[in-house]
């Protein structure tokens, strides 16, 4: 990723998915070594096993620390750091996090894992009945609609899965699966597509008004369009939102690049109420906007706003109103990825990818409960993580990783223990799945299989490249961010292909808005257009 000859790109999620300048030669992040305000220069030592790199800094170089502008002199050693550079080498941008005064890890926990700082007595209130540790027992059926439904980000379950009744052909054609219909008109974005109740919602920038859509899943006929009422993100290379919708029973809730969050009427749209969590909350939308997928938990609405006031914060879903809000150690910024919910040993919690770890919350209150940060790195952090027979999987790019975690409650707090690090699932942007314990997704361009216990190595395949990843009726889905879509086996053994083809009239910017199989259909948002395809055979 830090091949000077490549231009970078970012996540999108939709979500979440982002975006990032391709104006820019290369993006090298690490850590400052030491600064020299006099001299105008400044060291880093990049992540993974790169060099140091001294960088001399122009006058007028866009300085920022945590997101607000500073001067080279008010840098400090041991930051984390994103050095943006010209095509000629010459720095552009210097984006800063602080990263001073980092707490030892307590030493019950292996390095790097920040168990409960200590355990708060029981709510009085009556817990909720136990489910499965075994799965993210979050929103089963969020819509209230068909069992084959996607009414949220990666799935019904939140975990890259789709939902029940699909009964998918095992195999393509050498065309691909037969088209069913497209529609056009949807503006700017990488978001993609939730599905339920026969609707099929999206988000996109038409000019400068960031809308909601909503398109009849039968035929693909326009519904409705809101607007968002938020402004309107742009960047030059990837403008618009990147937020998948997420529907539950009769409402919608939608959130804006720029903090703009709305609940309406899935079937009008007309709004059911509408705030700025970075305004509420004093957040950030990061460099490259904010690419987070509400997540809809019982009467619960979460989402991440970042920073010193609210890590993540818990609204009331039929109103907007705050529940609780909770901090996490060093106050992390958002990343650009989605929260899941968790159960483990009776203690249900929120798990989301900010900008300097994975952090987990108490359900109930919004306890912190635990932080890793040892597979995050100082650009983007963008994959969602996955939750397996209480292990938790996350991974980024940039040369970093992934990192495994054994989850253990006791009483009503959780303690995360690291089981292993591994540099075969660097997953940038496309998410991941786990089926029958086995871990599938994009390890920067290769699609590799991992024993997520063991992190044993099952398999690596270059065929379908860098790209985001879906499961269906046994078979994995792999959506190349340069366009073409392949179909596969699950199977932990081997890689069997059984299927590939490439969209028709792809747009200019890459494919990063993730595939979505729903009641029997695959779903491919390309910016201002949406295609459907019928995957029964």
């Amino acid at each position: 990723m830090f091949n000077r000859r490549l231009a970078v790109g970012l996540i999108c999620l939709l979500c979440g998915l982002v975006v990032a300048p391709a104006v820019w030669a290369a993006v090298i992040s690490g850590k400052i070594e030491s600064v020299s305000a006099d001299r105008k220069k400044i060291t880093i030592k990049p992540s993974g096993d790169k060099p140091k790199q001294v960088y001399s800094i122009p006058d007028g170089t866009n300085i920022t620390l945590d997101g607000k502008p500073v001067k080279l002199a008010d840098l400090k050693v041991g930051q984390q750091i994103s050095v943006f550079t010209s095509s000629g080498e010459s720095v552009t941008r210097l984006t800063v996090r602080d990263g001073e005064s980092k707490p030892a890890a307590p030493a019950t926990t292996t390095p790097k894992v920040i168990p409960t700082p200590k355990a708060t007595p029981a709510p009085t209130t009556t817990p909720k009945a136990k489910k499965s540790d075994s799965t993210d027992s979050s929103n089963d059926d969020a819509s209230g609609g068909k069992s084959g439904d996607s009414p949220q980000f990666r799935g019904p379950r939140r975990d890259g899965q789709s939902g029940s009744g699909n009964n998918i052909s095992k195999s393509w054609p050498r065309s691909g699966p037969k088209p069913e219909w497209s529609t056009n008109g949807l503006g700017e974005g990488f978001a993609a597509v939730s599905v339920a109740n026969g609707r099929v919602y999206t988000m996109g920038l038409n000019g400068n008004d960031e809308k909601v859509f909503a398109i009849n899943e039968r035929d693909g006929r326009p519904a409705w369009a809101v607007s968002t009422g938020g402004g309107a993100y742009k960047d030059g290379t990837g403008d618009g939102p990147r937020c998948t919708p997420t529907v539950d029973g009769d409402r919608l809730y939608a959130l804006g690049a720029l903090g703009d969050l709305v609940c309406l009427d899935a079937k009008s749209g007309q709004r059911r109420w509408h705030k700025n969590i970075l305004k509420e909350f004093g957040g950030s939308a990061g460099h490259w906007g904010i690419c987070e997928s509400p997540l809809i938990d019982g009467e619960k609405l979460i989402v991440t706003p970042g920073g010193r006031e609210a890590t993540i914060v818990a609204l009331n879903k039929n109103n907007g109103n705050m529940l609780w809000k909770s901090r996490a150690p060093r106050d992390p910024g958002p990343g650009y990825a989605s929260a899941i919910a968790v159960e483990v040993g009776g203690v249900r919690q929120y798990v989301n990818f900010t900008a300097r770890g994975l952090v987990s919350v108490r359900a109930d209150d919004g306890e912190f409960l635990w932080q890793s940060d040892s597979s995050a790195n100082g650009t983007a952090n963008c994959s969602a993580a996955v939750f397996h027979d209480n292990h938790m999987f996350y991974g980024s790019g940039y040369g970093t990783g992934g990192t495994c975690l054994r989850l253990e409650s006791n009483g009503n707090t959780t303690r995360a223990e690291e089981v292993y690090k591994t540099r075969d699932m660097k997953n940038h942007h496309g998410g991941m799945v786990v089926v029958d314990g086995f871990l599938y997704g994009c390890d920067e361009n290769i699609l590799t299989c991992l024993d997520l216990r063991s992190g044993n190595v099952q398999w690596k395949e270059r065929s379908p490249g860098k790209g985001s990843i879906t499961f269906a009726d046994g078979l994995l889905i792999v959506r190349n961010e340069q366009g073409p879509v392949t179909l596969l086996e699950a199977n932990s053994q081997r890689y069997v292909e059984k299927g590939q083809f490439d969209q028709p009239n792809r747009s200019r910017r890459q494919a990063w808005a993730y595939p979505v199989v729903a009641n029997g259909h695959l779903l491919l948002r390309d910016q201002e257009t949406l295609l459907c395809y019928d995957l029964r055979g």
